[in-house]
């Protein structure tokens, strides 16, 4: 994993994209998602669009691009590379980076889920660190899949001085945040991401991250 330091450089060699798809026709009806493949809403392509913009604006050409296999996630990293010019670039899918299994709860409605089930227990299922809905998996069961394939695969590229961008999911993100920026488990449940909000991470050349920030429209 990358190490995470308070000092800022502008001079970095290369940056971390981090994206959240865009709204999901689910998320719209504010149902639970997980591991379900369902695509982009009309306000989640609008969405995806304006965050490839903002990050032609700030000049990014990109070298490696990540995705998860779910549609949502790499419909909008398509979106955001045409909008930089990159519609040729490969994109590398991989499972790992999937949203969290929510198991039992796919499907249902947020506040139907929280009728049925308490609204204390829902709350510890969609924010707690270690906790898994029923049939599912908590965020720490994330991480296990999540961190591992960012040492392997995207590490490498960006100690090599790549640009890399992520898209993925609120859950499978946050995970990885928790690791870079050095979250505890009470920290990260108060921690989320908007849909098709870019964060970057500059990092120097022995692969320190050094500025965060995020480009909330």
């Amino acid at each position: 994993m990358l190490q995470k330091t308070s000092d800022r450089r502008q001079d970095s060699d290369n940056v971390l994209v981090l994206v959240r798809h865009g709204q999901s026709e689910w998320n719209r009806l504010n149902m639970f998602t997980g591991w379900k493949d369902v695509g982009l809403s009309e306000e989640g392509v609008s969405e995806a669009h304006r965050a490839g913009q903002r990050l032609k604006e700030e000049g990014l050409v990109f070298d490696s691009a990540f995705a998860s296999t779910l549609k949502r996630a790499h419909n909008t990293l398509d979106i955001i590379l045409d909008e930089v010019g990159q519609g040729k670039l490969p994109i590398i899918k991989a499972a790992a980076l999937n949203e969290r299994d929510y198991g039992d709860l796919v499907g249902i409605n947020k506040e139907e889920a929280r009728k049925r089930f308490g609204a204390e227990k829902v709350q510890i299922w969609q924010r707690s660190y270690d906790v898994a809905p029923p049939g599912g998996e908590s965020l720490k069961d994330t991480a296990a899949r999540v961190c591992p394939f960012f040492d392997r695969w995207i590490v490498p590229e960006l100690q090599s001085g790549k640009n890399v961008i992520v898209v993925a999911h609120g859950n499978s993100l946050r995970s990885l945040i928790m690791e870079l920026d050095k979250l505890s488990p009470e920290e990260v449940q108060h921690y989320s991401l908007a849909t098709a909000t870019p964060v970057i991470y500059r990092v120097m050349a022995d692969g320190t991250l050094t500025e965060k920030r995020s480009l909330a429209a």
